[in-house]
């Protein structure tokens, strides 16, 4: 069998056009090095095998290795092999890297319109664990053990139909204990066959919006609301209309209010706002609904974090309210367990869920059945509850030391209003000449990671400035130390603008 090394060395080697073998094997193998396909520390094969997998002579390839251990692009440890020199003189390495990559692509725009409005608008933060960032659960206390024998025990003997591709909106099981979990948790009103398991909010997002819309639909979306469900919307060709958010949830014209063109979908998070916290008030959900309904909207609910209320009752889900409203309820197992997990959910009206189980199919080749088996049982057993009982007491703590320091070191003033005592975030109001975008590149490069509240806003409405402060992945005893450095990072800032 050959090796990979003799695979690359067969596709470089040319014809006998291009020289004596012995110099076309020194060059494929020195050029391999220059350009980093084969790295430092890369082991060669032994010269009698590369010999039989090239198929020339042994001493041809003896000679080539002496060649490039003499020129210091080898080395040969006795009794261990040749191995590529960790540290090639950096002269040949741009040379090398130039060849590589010289002539390789277009000198013009490469990307579609669309592919250039996303990753121009890109809000994707490549930091994602560490105090404060915003919307990470604490993934070192997951029973890691617990959901580890589980799928243990269905890796001893799996199920063929465990390891193929899925149809139906995942495995059965997954979706009967989920139905449960949300009646009595949400006050969600669906049956196993409404739910459709997908891999994150994007993805319900993303499905739900080919299935409903078309290019040139409107959506209404909360305003500051979340970046991703922008940039899905918008992907799908679908106008963004923010409107503001009050104490009460999205701002809402009147029963008598004429509007020129009703929106195709409204995107909400009632149960707890994001980012600001707000809680909708039930008169304005009747609102909502009875819009919903005169218009023909579709109401996207997502309740990504309901399950952590640190004081008050849970709130009832929107999709629960009425009988046959109009919403697409959004939920994830992200905030509750771990991000990495990549399953989400959506429920549907029982009339959509057949097409959009063929619509899932079709579009995402649903799988990862063994992941919803082990997440089924889980469940079933009763971790999942446990485990979340057991996460909101220790959410609420660390909620509460760092409204403490808040308040103690910078005032109540600085925490904003709409903070409810739930999720896993709170905001810090930044006076509104504080850039707080310059806040989180200095916080940054000390170790803290925040998000500005300004990203979150779109359109024409002016945004504000504050920062998001994720508490929940952030031990108690980091909590204080770490906040001392966002102070430090808030008055380099401020001197800054002193000095400007």
């Amino acid at each position: 069998m050959r090796s990979i090394v003799g695979d690359l060395l067969l596709l470089r080697l040319g014809d006998a056009s291009d020289g004596p073998m012995n110099q076309r094997l020194y060059r494929a193998i020195r050029e391999a090095i220059l350009d980093g396909t084969l790295p430092g520390d890369t082991r060669l094969p032994a010269t009698r095998d590369l010999a039989a997998e090239l198929g020339i002579a042994r001493n041809t390839v003896v000679h080539v290795y002496a060649q490039l251990q003499a020129e210091g692009y080898t080395r040969s440890r006795q009794g261990n092999g040749t191995f590529v020199t960790a540290s090639v003189p950096d002269a040949y390495l741009a040379t090398g890297r130039s060849r590589r990559h010289q002539g390789s692509g277009p000198s013009g725009p490469v990307l579609s319109e669309r592919g250039a409005h996303i990753v121009d608008r890109v809000s994707a933060s490549p930091y994602q664990w560490g105090a404060f960032m915003p919307g990470v659960p604490d993934v070192t206390e997951f029973p890691h053990r617990k959901f580890g024998r589980i799928f243990s025990a269905l890796w001893r003997k799996p199920a063929p139909e465990l390891l193929t591709y899925s149809y139906g909106g995942g495995l059965p099981a997954l979706r009967e204990v989920l139905a449960e979990h949300l009646g009595l948790t949400r006050s969600v009103d669906c049956d196993p066959e409404q739910i459709i398991i997908t891999e994150g909010s994007h993805q319900a997002i993303d499905l739900a919006t080919r299935m409903l819309g078309a290019s040139g639909d409107i959506a209404w979306i909360e305003n500051p609301g979340y970046w991703g469900a922008r940039t899905v919307l918008r992907a799908n060709g679908v106008r963004i209309e923010p409107q503001p958010v009050d104490e009460e949830g999205m701002l809402l014209p009147s029963a008598a209010e004429a509007i020129s063109t009703p929106p195709k979908f409204i995107f909400v998070t009632p149960s707890h706002q994001y980012p600001l916290g707000t809680v909708m008030s039930l008169a304005r959900r009747r609102q909502l609904l009875a819009l919903a309904r005169r218009w023909g909207s579709w109401i996207i609910e997502d309740d990504y974090d309901s399950e952590f209320r640190f004081s008050g009752r849970p709130i009832s889900s929107l999709q629960g309210l009425e009988p046959d409203a109009p919403v697409i309820y959004l939920g994830t197992f992200s905030k509750t367990l771990y991000p990495g997990l990549r399953v989400g959910y959506l429920v549907l009206p029982k009339h959509l869920a057949a097409a959009f189980q063929a619509g899932h199919a079709e579009l995402y080749r649903e799988g990862h059945l063994m992941t919803h088996a082990a997440l089924a049982a889980f469940i079933s057993e009763g971790h999942y509850a446990a485990h979340i009982r057991r996460m909101r007491m220790l959410y609420g703590k660390r909620r509460a030391i760092l409204v403490n320091l808040i308040e103690r070191r910078l005032g109540p003033q600085w925490l904003h209003r709409d903070s409810s005592e739930a999720g896993l975030h709170l905001i810090l109001n930044l006076p509104e000449d504080l850039d707080d975008n310059a806040v989180v590149d200095v916080a940054r490069a000390r170790g803290v990671l925040t998000r500005p509240l300004s990203r979150y806003y779109a359109g024409p409405e002016p945004a504000r400035h504050g920062l998001l402060l994720g508490y929940a992945c952030v031990p108690e005893s980091q909590i204080a130390r770490k906040f001392e450095i966002l102070l430090d990072s808030l008055n380099e800032v401020a001197r800054r603008g002193e000095r400007a």
